[in-house]
């Protein structure tokens, strides 16, 4: 903008000589704000100071000053021309366009005062609390913008960005259903829009309503059949349904459209593993890691692929990747001791155990320790406390400890359980297969459970059969490791008593269980001891 900048008009009394005084200093005041809006700058400028050279303190004209050096990219000025217009008529239209321009220079805090104090004086004014929620998540308050942008919608139910940012916050708090309402709302406000569309989609697939984020996504590809990521999305709910051969060409397809991408890549390759395309998929991964040689990801990928082919060596090396991923489920402990590998003596060396990953790889990992105790080693067991009272009694170690324990015992060296396999450089024809490595139930804990059983089945002296066939709801991969119990219903006509082994079942299988007769005592199982006891 061409402009003669002198800063804040200089003190001068009121002109007693122009007739029609304020009303006229307000018009032409109006006259520089639709010069200003029609982007003849130069002109709103000289009308501003026409006014100011009657009146310095005429608040709406030092108001437009203070846009038009904002606009002219004179940040400091502009907000010395909104403090005067402030300290002569604080006005909330005054408060939030300080607020604003001090929101642009990243100046948060002074910007949450400016709509705050605008807010105590409009206070039914949605724009300005979108302003204040939108001021919080910059200050990464994410909890008090939600607050704010819920408040917007008390006061407007039908602000979309409100709904919109109110839908994020809830999402990333993993509150799915409720933020699944306010991308409802912004869909029934805004049809067709290929970004709610794709936004809703994506918490269908945080819910694991699979089919019907499938429609969603499948809609905004059609408004929007250029966006890759939208394309790869589609893939990836078809690849939750099992539908792996019509994944693959949606995830060519945002490859086409973006090669360098390599979420699609890394998708593509689960689906080819999926169908046992083993040479093609560690193909894929190995191209992943050219275009992003610090994507752990695919190389934790890999380790996969490679255990399941037999390819131990580079398995169990691969699977140490998982420690440079954020966001696991496993536990990091971020111990000062030296780790082991399996290169240094620990003979006579105190060594810590930890569970980092689940109660199931545990178990199957606890085959090692007698390995340890072998070598020498005085051992302790760190593991969750639904697993503490069967560990304990482990033949060999010296303690077996809370994993929430603090301080943890004195220990010399360490090692996550389920890399246990990489230090004893574990082979297929090397695998502890020794029987036994669980300690056994107690005997009164097991005569417990015979005297319950007994009472449900009286002298019933069939087979007993126990099933459980649901895992951990919230695994990334439970649809491929659960089945809803009426799958297994048929099997109930066999000769044979069914006994569930069942914790936390779901919703439908719990209502399924009341009504297949299937004895269910799991209420009682409080931990792993009780579970093998009734086992």
């Amino acid at each position: 903008m061409t402009r003669r900048d002198h800063g804040p008009a200089p003190e001068k009394p009121p002109n007693p000589d122009d007739p029609g005084g304020t009303e006229n200093l307000d018009a032409l005041c109006e006259a520089g704000l639709h010069h200003m809006q029609a982007g003849r700058y130069l002109d709103a400028q000289i009308c501003c100071e026409r006014v100011l050279a009657i009146d310095n303190s005429h608040a709406d004209t030092l108001h437009l000053m203070g846009l038009l050096s904002h606009q002219a990219g004179q940040h400091d000025l502009a907000l010395a021309w909104m403090a005067r217009a402030i300290q002569n008529d604080p006005k909330p239209q005054y408060l939030g366009n300080l607020g604003t321009m001090l929101l642009r220079q990243e100046r948060y805090e002074d910007a949450l005062k400016a709509f705050d104090k605008a807010i105590q004086l409009k206070p039914e004014d949605t724009e300005l609390w979108k302003h204040l929620g939108n001021t919080l998540l910059r200050l990464n308050r994410p909890d008090d913008a939600l607050l704010t942008f819920q408040h917007v919608l008390k006061l407007n139910p039908h602000h979309r960005d409100a709904a919109y940012k109110s839908g994020h916050l809830l999402y990333n708090l993993k509150r799915f259903e409720e933020a699944l309402k306010h991308f409802d709302l912004c869909n029934e406000l805004q049809p067709n829009n290929a970004l709610f569309l794709q936004t809703r989609a994506e918490l269908l697939l945080s819910l694991k309503r699979l089919e019907e984020g499938l429609v969603d996504i499948k809609a905004a590809h059609a408004l929007n059949p250029a966006s890759a990521e939208i394309c790869n999305l589609v893939g990836v709910f078809l690849a939750g349904l099992g539908r792996d051969d019509e994944a693959l060409p949606w995830y060519d397809r945002s490859l086409n459209l973006q090669p360098s991408a390599t979420d699609p890549l890394n998708n593509k390759a689960s689906a080819l593993g999926h169908q046992h395309r083993f040479a093609e998929c560690l193909e894929l991964y190995d191209r992943v890691r050219t275009i992003d040689p610090n994507n752990m990801s695919a190389v934790l990928y890999a380790s996969h692929v490679h255990l399941l082919t037999g390819n131990f060596d580079a398995g169990w090396a691969g699977r140490e990747a998982r420690w440079a991923i954020t966001g696991l489920p496993i536990d990091r402990f971020g111990l000062s001791q030296p780790a082991w590998l399996g290169r240094e003596l620990i003979d006579g060396k105190t060594f810590l155990v930890f569970e980092d990953e689940g109660a199931g790889d545990t178990i199957q990992f606890l085959r090692y320790v007698p390995l340890l105790i072998a070598r020498g080693a005085r051992v302790i067991l760190s593991v969750t406390d639904p697993l503490r009272p069967l560990l304990a009694g482990m033949a060999g170690i010296a303690q077996c400890v809370s994993r929430s324990l603090k301080p943890l015992p004195a220990f010399d060296l360490h090692c996550p359980i389920t890399s246990l396999p990489l230090a004893f450089a574990t082979r297929l024809d090397t695998i502890p297969s020794g029987l036994g490595y669980l300690p056994q139930p107690e005997q009164a804990r097991q005569q417990m459970w015979e005297t319950r059983l007994s009472e449900r089945l009286g002298n019933d002296s069939r087979l007993r059969v126990g099933l459980v066939w649901s895992g951990n709801p919230i695994h990334v991969n439970d649809h491929n490791r659960s089945m809803p119990l009426r799958m297994l219903l048929n099997l109930l006509g066999a000769d044979a008593a069914f006994v569930s082994l069942q914790k936390n079942p779901k919703p439908d299988d719990a209502a399924a269980l009341q009504q297949a007769g299937i004895i269910d005592l799991t209420a009682q199982l409080t931990d792993f001891a009780e579970t093998a006891a009734l086992v």
